[in-house]
C-alpha cells in the first residue's frame, strides 16, 4: 500500500490546531495549578508574588487548619451520601419518565411535554419552593437536597430523544418473546443507553457535589452540612476564629487566610475530578446522540 502524504495546507491546518488547542489547554489549567501551589504557600508569599506555580516556602498550615477536627471528614461523608443517593433518585425519575414520554402513542404525551418545556422557562420561585419543602416535612433532612430537583427538564428531553432513536424492531422482537415494558426497559433500552446515562450521571453527580445553596436554605443542623457548606463556613469564619483563639492563646499561629481559601478550593474540587476521567469519554457521544433528533 502506497504511503499517503498530507498536503501542505492540511499540514498547516493540523499544526495550527495543535498549537491553538495547546495554548487554550495551558491557559485553562494554569489557574488551577496556581491555586494548588497557593494552598501550600504562606500569606506573605501570596502577597509578594502575584503568580507562581511552585511556592518558595512550602507549608501545610492551611490543610492542618482545615483538617484540625473530624468535621470536614464528616461533611465529606454527607456530600458523598447525598451525591450517590441523589444521583440515583435523579436517574430513576429521569429514565422512567423519559421512557414513558418516548412512546408516541402515550395518551396526553404532548400536554406533559408542553408542561415540561414551560417549567424550563418559568419557575415557582424561592419562597414557594421553601414552603413546599416545609409542608412536606423535609426541612433538616437530606431529602430536601434531592427531591426538589429530582428531574432536570433539559436532561429529561435529551434522554427521551435518545430513547426514541432506539430501533423499534428491537422492542417489537422483545415483546414477541413475552418481554414486559419494565423488562424491555431493563434488558433492552438501558444497556443500549449507557453513553447518555453515563453522561447525565456525571452531570447530576457534579450538581449534587457543588450544591450548597439548598443546604443553606433547608439544613439547620451543622452535623448535616455537606462539604461545600462546611468549606464556605471555614472561609467565612477562619479570620474571626483565628483572632479569637489568638486572644486566648498568644502562642497560637494564625493560619494563612488566603492559603485556606485556596486549600478549600482544592479540597472541594479534587474528589469530583477523580470521577471525571472514567465518564468523560461518554460526553460527546451521549449528549450529541440524544440531541440530534426531537
Amino acid at each position: 500500500m502506497a504511503k499517503q502524504y498530507k498536503s501542505v495546507p492540511g499540514t498547516i491546518f493540523d499544526v495550527t490546531n495543535y498549537v491553538v488547542l495547546g495554548v487554550i489547554g495551558i491557559v485553562a489549567i494554569l489557574p488551577f495549578l496556581y491555586v494548588i501551589a497557593g494552598s501550600f504557600a504562606s500569606d506573605a508569599e501570596l502577597t509578594q508574588r502575584s503568580v507562581f506555580l511552585i511556592p518558595e516556602t512550602f507549608t501545610l498550615s492551611a490543610y492542618r487548619f482545615i483538617f484540625s477536627t473530624d468535621t470536614i471528614l464528616k461533611s465529606i461523608g454527607v456530600s458523598l451520601y447525598v451525591m450517590v443517593l441523589g444521583t440515583f433518585v435523579n436517574l430513576f425519575f429521569t429514565v422512567t419518565m423519559a421512557y414513558a414520554l418516548s412512546k408516541r402513542g402515550l395518551m396526553g404525551r404532548n400536554t406533559v411535554l408542553n408542561l415540561i418545556i414551560f417549567s424550563m422557562l418559568f419557575g415557582g420561585g424561592l419562597i414557594p419552593t421553601f414552603l413546599v419543602v416545609r409542608q412536606l416535612h423535609m426541612l433538616d433532612t437530606y431529602w430536601a437536597l434531592m427531591i426538589p430537583g429530582a428531574i432536570s427538564a433539559f436532561n429529561l428531553i435529551i434522554v427521551k430523544n435518545f430513547f426514541q432513536e432506539i430501533p423499534p424492531e428491537l422492542e417489537e422482537a422483545a415483546k414477541i418473546d413475552g418481554c414486559t415494558e419494565l423488562g424491555l426497559l431493563w434488558r433492552i433500552v438501558l444497556p443500549l443507553s449507557m453513553p447518555v446515562l453515563a453522561t447525565f450521571t456525571l452531570f447530576y453527580a457534579v450538581g449534587h457535589w457543588n450544591n450548597f445553596f439548598s443546604a443553606l436554605l433547608y439544613i439547620n443542623d451543622p452535623s448535616k452540612w455537606p462539604l461545600q457548606v462546611m468549606l464556605r463556613q471555614i472561609v467565612l469564619l477562619s479570620q474571626a476564629a483565628a483572632g479569637d483563639i489568638n486572644a486566648m492563646d498568644p502562642n497560637f499561629v494564625k493560619p494563612p487566610e488566603q492559603s485556606i481559601k485556596m486549600a478549600v478550593i482544592v479540597v472541594g474540587t479534587i474528589p469530583i475530578l477523580l470521577v471525571y476521567p472514567f465518564l468523560q469519554k461518554h460526553f460527546a457521544k451521549g449528549v450529541l446522540i440524544g440531541s440530534v433528533k426531537g
